[in-house]
Formats: C-alpha cells, structure tokens, sequence
C-alpha cells in the first residue's frame, strides 16, 4: 500500500514539474508569541490566548450567544468581526490591564490597518462568559 502511494505521489509531482508551471510559493507559517503573564482574569488570559493563536473555537466559547461588540463605539456584529480578524489581528504587547483583569491595554498589529495602541475593555456576566466586549485605539 505504501508503495502505491509513493509511486502516486512521485507520479503527481513528476506530471506537475513536465508541465512547465513552476510551484506555487510557499507561504512561511508565522509564529505569534506575546506574553499574557499581565492577564489576570482567566476568561480575559482564556481569550486573548485564543486571540494570539488565531483560534476561533476557544475565542468563542468565551462569549454568551448573543455577546455585543463595539468598535470604538460602534455597534458590530461580533462573530463576522472575528471570522475576519482571526489570524490577521493581534496584541503584539500589553501594556497595562485594569479593572480587576477586564480592561487590557496594549499594541496592536492588524493586517489591514497596521500598528497602534488599543483597549479590549470585556463585561463577563455571573455565569462567566463575556456579555460584551469594548474595542478601540487607546490613547495612554
């Protein structure tokens, strides 16, 4: 079975290079580290981490259903807003943290945007899951 595969696999790369179209480049993985040691509140740590490591799945358990999102103010839709952010937006330090945890200060890379200061200010509800979240550029 082995030997089926390999042949396979040689075959598929043998046709590929016989057809003059060089390879498609390959994109290097880029390994975010930050320190979240300052991050005092577990389900603040809890989202932020999942924030750096672009996981989607653990960003969300963090939140009710129906959790607000406003971005500098204005309301969005939480879910879109971080389908699209996932991997592409992330601390790259943070600088002081506030309210017993909740309020996280910091730079911030985006993609698209580029680099600034920004808050995450989170509301976490009694059953300890964030009811909302405050974003925005941070001036301190």
């Amino acid at each position: 079975m082995k030997a089926i595969l390999f042949v396979l696999l040689l075959a598929g790369s043998t046709a590929y290079a016989q057809k003059d179209t060089p390879l498609p480049p390959v994109k290097p993985i880029k390994t975010q580290y930050m320190n979240t040691d300052k991050l005092t509140h577990p389900i603040v740590k809890k989202a932020i981490d999942a924030l750096q490591a672009a996981d989607r799945n653990t960003w969300f358990a963090q939140f009710t259903e129906d959790a607000e999102l406003y971005d500098d103010g204005n309301k969005m839709n939480l879910r879109s807003f971080f389908d699209k952010a996932m991997g592409h937006e992330r601390f790259t330090s943070i600088d002081k943290v506030e309210n017993k945890g909740l309020d996280v200060y910091g730079h911030f890379h985006s993609d698209q945007w580029g680099d600034f200061k920004t808050y995450f200010k989170f509301k976490v509800n009694g059953s300890g899951k964030v009811e909302r979240l405050d974003i925005g550029q941070a001036n301190y």
